[in-house]
């Protein structure tokens, strides 16, 4: 499917915007991951630390109606996860919510109780999570982000070459602190769903840069005349259409969870809207600007001296 025709913008020559644009987003990102991992942002359950309770009902309970219950008794942030096998239901509530009610889990059993008498449970298991668990896990998170980046750069530096391996990492690494930048301005939880999306784009952001790097170096080879810039301009107009049409689909599909997926996956699927977006945006006016700066350079320290 090609949704455009011929094109021939100038993606290179508009490199000195796209660096102060994504020299913003870097420097914000930034500023969300310090404050991230001072554990001064919306920090999920996971990081922060609270109360974990497992619940076998009798009949099954639409989520929708357990968070409801749980909101009328003053239980404003909760996590939940249903557990297909046996009406299992995994309520999680935050150290502030359960400093702030008391005893959280007679709270939650209470709430239950009241808002569905027909239907008797046991709670299986009933855990505090303190804070040192969490934040064991923000500093795991973080560096498990650093080493997957790192793994990007050795493959593509294998693939392609040290230049191309700088711009995609450069790249991959302005699309998670774009995420990260947005999710803190916005406030929104970072949990390990958010984490998730982050290493799910960084894979799609390379995949994306691949694609267009694959095309630089196939017309690179062919001796074509003409500047660098030119060929890295005429590569990236001729996957102009597929890398469209595949951004397209997976916006798609995202936005299609981000409306009907429910509450338990909304920031999840937000996340990947604003990392599809961010990706094919990097893979274009990033990864390729970056690699033809850095070929240039070394070009010029090779030119001969007069």
């Amino acid at each position: 499917m090609e949704l455009l025709g011929k094109t021939n913008i100038d993606f290179i020559g508009k490199r000195n915007i796209s660096f102060v644009i994504s020299s913003i987003i870097a420097v914000l990102g930034i500023i969300g991951i310090i404050q991230i991992g001072r554990g001064a942002a919306n920090m999920g359950i996971d990081f922060s630390g609270g109360t974990a309770m497992q619940l076998k009902f009798t009949k099954h309970i639409p989520i929708a109606e357990i968070r409801s219950a749980l909101h009328k008794s003053g239980v404003a942030k909760v996590d939940l996860q249903e557990i297909k096998d046996g009406n299992k239901i995994l309520v999680k509530i935050d150290k502030n919510t359960s400093a702030a009610l008391g005893k959280s889990t007679d709270v939650v059993q209470n709430a239950f109780k009241k808002e569905f008498p027909d239907n008797a449970f046991t709670v299986e298991s009933s855990t505090e999570i303190g804070p040192s668990i969490g934040d064991k896990l923000r500093k795991d998170t973080l560096i498990a982000v650093a080493i997957s980046l790192l793994g990007i750069i050795l493959y593509i530096a294998w693939r392609f070459d040290f230049k191309f391996g700088i711009g995609a990492t450069v790249a991959t690494i302005h699309d998670c602190l774009a995420m990260f930048a947005a999710f803190y301005l916005l406030g929104k939880e970072i949990n390990l769903l958010f984490i998730t999306a982050v290493l799910t784009i960084a894979g799609y952001s390379l995949t994306d840069t691949v694609v267009v790097f694959d095309r630089i170096r196939e017309n690179m080879h062919k001796n074509l005349k003409g500047s660098l810039q030119n060929i890295f301009n005429m590569s990236i107009n001729e996957v102009l259409s597929r890398t469209i049409v595949t951004s397209l689909t997976v916006f798609m599909a995202a936005a299609s969870l981000f409306f009907f997926g429910g509450e338990v996956i909304h920031d999840f699927s937000f996340a990947l809207l604003v990392g599809v977006l961010v990706g094919t945006y990097s893979s274009v006016f990033v990864a390729s600007p970056i690699v033809v700066l850095l070929e240039n350079r070394a070009a010029a320290k090779q030119a001969p001296k007069n």
